[in-house]
This record gives structure tokens, C-alpha cells and sequence, in this order.
């Protein structure tokens, strides 16, 4: 069972690494877009729509990590008071 565990950590550290990653990439492109010195303002526009999907995309991955933190958190504790082993999770943040 711990390696389970283990696994499905790695996982997830992975996953959240790799879309932090693509947050950045997006937010970057669009600023690059938005602030390049182009006259084609749809071009522009969409620059503005990166940067908004991006700021969105990090509040729900952030708020994600910490909804599955607290849920590792209450799963320690209780199995921690039936007995179980304890199973040590960490979200990166």
C-alpha cells in the first residue's frame, strides 16, 4: 500500500509541476503579445485572453492543491485514530 501511495504522490507532484510550467509559458506568451509593438489588435486581444486564462488557470490549480492537502491531512488523522499507518503526503506548493 505505500508504494501506492508513493506513486500516486509522484504523480500528482509531477502533474502540478507540469501545469505551473504551462501557466508560466501561457502567461509569459501573452504579455509578449499584448505589450509587442504590432498594430493588429485582435492579435493584442488575444494576448489579454492568455493572460486572463492563465491567472484563472493558477487559481483553481492552487485551489486544488489545497483542497487535496486538507483532504490528505484529515485522511492522516484518521488514520491515525483507527490505527492505520500513517501516510505522509505532500502537496508542492
Amino acid at each position: 500500500m505505500p508504494d501506492l501511495v508513493v506513486l500516486l504522490n509522484d504523480i500528482l507532484r509531477r502533474v502540478v509541476m507540469l501545469a505551473w510550467g504551462v501557466f508560466l509559458l501561457t502567461w509569459s506568451i501573452g504579455w509578449a503579445l499584448r505589450g509587442a509593438p504590432i498594430p493588429i489588435m485582435r492579435l493584442k486581444r488575444s494576448g489579454q485572453h492568455m493572460i486572463e486564462d492563465a491567472v484563472w488557470a493558477a487559481f483553481w490549480l492552487s485551489m486544488g492543491s489545497t483542497i487535496f492537502w486538507i483532504v490528505s491531512v484529515v485522511a492522516s488523522s484518521v488514520a491515525e485514530t483507527i490505527g492505520g499507518p500513517r501516510v505522509n503526503i505532500t502537496v508542492l506548493r
